[in-house]
């Protein structure tokens, strides 16, 4: 398991942009040699947490919960072929391409090291946006890429440091739930009956998805919040 690229985004000024700025930095591109990863602070109040990379909508992109997005190259390769087109690494805006990761089965708290110092831990799939579709230029992108549910993952960032092309991936901490990013995905799109469930994953989850599971457990009588499963 490691690390294929790290890879940062400038802003730019696109038609499609849903930032009241009317940029986006989606178009990421592979970054030379070390970057900078550290917790970036809440959502709204700063930014994305790579070093060198730019998030134009505070309202729905970076802060603590989205500090990190990563896009394995085995799911880029599905795109590939579905789309008929090649993709290149970081072209879905994710900051980190891996290779020999499922990330559609990793669990919502789940731990990476990547290289010798920085611990990162899974908070949720990437929920696609107007912004994304019109990126990639393909009708009805919202909805294909929310029924297939591969969606890479979000994390936190827990211990900050340098990461760079090549560093190998460790899962350090896999939680002994069954909430994995899929599911989580699932739950706050297509299937909320899955909400309750969800809430076996505890604080390790994007508050923003445990809000919503929290809500309609309340509302519909199912059992309230779980107990935080992070050691």
């Amino acid at each position: 398991m490691r690390l294929l690229t790290v890879n940062v985004g400038r802003p730019k000024a696109v038609e499609y942009s849903d930032a009241p700025s009317g940029t986006t930095g989606i178009d990421k591109r592979p970054a030379d040699g070390p970057v900078r990863v550290a917790d970036p602070g809440p959502k709204g109040e700063g930014a994305g947490g790579v070093a060198g990379d730019t998030v134009c909508d505070l309202r729905h992109h970076g802060g603590t919960d989205q500090a990190v997005y990563a896009f394995a190259r085995e799911d880029l390769d599905f795109w590939e072929r579905e789309l008929g087109r090649p993709l290149a690494n970081g072209v879905f805006g994710e900051n980190l391409t891996t290779s020999g990761l499922d990330l559609t089965g990793t669990k919502i708290g789940e731990r990476w090291r990547i290289g010798p110092d920085v611990v990162l831990e899974a908070t949720s799939g990437r929920i696609p946006c107007r912004t994304f579709q019109g990126w990639l230029g393909e009708k009805g992108w919202v909805k294909r890429f929310t029924k297939e549910a591969v969606t890479g993952v979000y994390l936190r960032v827990l211990t900050p440091g340098e990461i760079r092309a090549g560093d190998a991936i460790e899962i350090v901490h896999r939680p002994d739930h069954e909430v994995t990013v899929a599911m989580a995905f699932r739950a706050v799109t297509l299937e909320r009956e899955l909400l309750p469930r969800v809430l076996a994953a505890g604080e390790a989850l994007h508050h923003e998805s445990l809000r919503i599971a929290r809500e309609y457990c309340e509302r519909y009588g199912e059992v309230g919040a779980a107990p935080d499963n992070r050691p």
